[in-house]
Parts: structure tokens; C-alpha cells; sequence
């Protein structure tokens, strides 16, 4: 059976992560999921961290780190004045990262949209 092409570049953007990662490079949550389907991006955290990113360094990637990259102070920080989305997790996602791939609860643009 011959592997579709997503499947197929999957562990070579896995690689190539790593060793930006490695090499210092910012990485930005989200830059390069064009493997996935939409709404499976969480899975991104996973492949982070089997890459070799810390869990906490892979959640900064969609939080700080992007709103880094985008040069906007106001996203990714929770604070007056800021643009966050908020959500949660039963368990702790530094010590499993699959957590944030089970959202038990989100809040946008401080309206309750699950709970």
C-alpha cells in the first residue's frame, strides 16, 4: 500500500523541527500543520515533544513565543489588556502533552464557549 504524501512528509517535518529546535531556532506553534486535518493541531504538541522540545518550552510555542514572532505583546499572555483565549485540561499537560488534545473547558474573548 503506498502511503499518502502526509503521512509520507510527516517524520522529514519531524526531523527538520528537531533540528531547528536544536539549532535554537523560535519556533512558532502552528507554522507548519499543513499534514493535519483542521482541528487535530493539538496533535502538533505531541510531535513537538517527541522532537525533543521540553512540554513547557511546546506550550510557549502557541503562546508567547507566536506572539513573539508576530511582534504583538497583546496575544498570548493573560493579562489587562491582552487577547487570550483560555482553556483547560483535567490533567497536567507538562507531564503528558496529550492533555491538550482532551480541552475540557475554553473560553473566548471572555465568553464561555465550553465547560
Amino acid at each position: 500500500m503506498v502511503k499518502p504524501k502526509a503521512l509520507a512528509i510527516g517524520p522529514k517535518i519531524q526531523d527538520t523541527f528537531a533540528k531547528a529546535y536544536k539549532a535554537g531556532v523560535k519556533i512558532g506553534f502552528g507554522t507548519d500543520s499543513g499534514v493535519s486535518a483542521h482541528g487535530d493541531n493539538a496533535k502538533e504538541f505531541e510531535y513537538m515533544v517527541e522532537a525533543g522540545m521540553p512540554a513547557n518550552q511546546a506550550i510557549q510555542a502557541a503562546t508567547i513565543a507566536a506572539s513573539d514572532i508576530l511582534r504583538d505583546p497583546r496575544l498570548g499572555r493573560i493579562k489587562s489588556g491582552s487577547y487570550a483565549d483560555i482553556i483547560a485540561v483535567d490533567g497536567n499537560p507538562l507531564e503528558d502533552i496529550t492533555e491538550l488534545q482532551r480541552v475540557t473547558f475554553v473560553m473566548k474573548d471572555g465568553e464561555i464557549h465550553k465547560q
